[in-house]
């Protein structure tokens, strides 16, 4: 397949003002896209903008009515929308009876909801325009293996995953002209990643470059599903087949089953947790 160009495409990046929207912001930015990017930090939003030289909207994403005036105000400025990159997310640490329910549903919106809504608007528009696009879904590895401490993100990534999946299907059974893929980065040095230990885990941490740069990959050639490292979809569909006790014995052994519980106790963690309100 011939890689797809991405001069002058319209790219809208939500979670954009820091880490792998900024990044991704970046990258096709300079492969000549015409990027938006949308966060709720007005702030952090505007100053990434003019560092890069795109867009920079404020967005509550889990505003249905705010994130189609969003999406409005970016066709006004840069034209018709080509890729929607669902990137905003949270990561709160909590054993599941510590958290709140006010937690729970913050989550769930932002991480799940908010990607189900946002996709479902862009879909319409694509659709009444008789034209197709891209949907990108930042998922995580999460989406694909457990994590104890973080059950209910895990719960979102499962639900990010198998949308995204679902919709490819959906679309192909049409012969719509629109593609969708899930991305599923290992542990990103962001501040999602912050407390963790950089020895636990079954991959490495990778950096928001190169989840950027896999995000790229899939707008130059689509497929359901990218793995950051690609090593990472090896290593979960190997985990698939082999018996659950050998898994969880390997996690225990490789330190990933109290990756997220030792964590959420660090200085590190509690500061993250702060700035995201949890």
């Amino acid at each position: 397949m011939k890689r797809r160009s991405l001069a002058n495409r319209v790219v809208v990046i939500t979670g954009g003002a820091r880490g792998i929207g900024a990044s991704t912001a970046r990258l096709l930015t300079s492969r000549g896209a015409r990027v938006a990017i949308g966060d709720l930090d007005a702030d952090a939003v505007a100053q990434t903008a003019w560092e890069l030289g795109v867009l920079g909207l404020s967005v509550d994403v889990t505003d249905a009515g705010g994130f189609a005036a969003f999406l409005d105000e970016v066709t006004a400025a840069l034209g018709p929308i080509d890729v929607l990159i669902n990137n905003a997310g949270i990561m709160p640490l909590h054993r599941v009876d510590e958290e709140s329910d006010d937690l729970t549903r913050r989550i769930v919106e932002l991480n799940q909801l908010a990607v189900i809504r946002g996709t479902r608007e862009i879909v319409r528009r694509w659709k009444a325009e008789g034209r197709g696009g891209h949907v990108i879904n930042v998922s995580s590895a999460a989406g694909r293996i457990p994590i104890a401490g973080a059950s209910t993100y895990v719960a979102t990534k499962h639900a990010v995953s198998g949308f995204s999946n679902s919709l490819h299907i959906e679309f192909r059974a049409d012969r719509l002209p629109i593609d969708v893929t899930a991305v599923h980065p290992a542990m990103v040095r962001t501040e999602l990643a912050a407390g963790f230990a950089a020895n636990k885990g079954v991959a490495k941490p990778v950096t928001p470059e190169q989840v950027a740069e896999g995000i790229l990959s899939a707008l130059q050639r689509p497929r359901p599903d990218v793995y950051v490292p690609r090593s990472l979809g090896v290593a979960v569909r190997t985990g698939g087949l082999i018996p659950r006790r050998v898994g969880e014995w390997l996690n225990r052994v490789l330190g990933g089953e109290r990756a997220a519980l030792d964590a959420m106790e660090s200085p590190e963690r509690r500061s993250y947790n702060d700035r995201i309100g949890s």
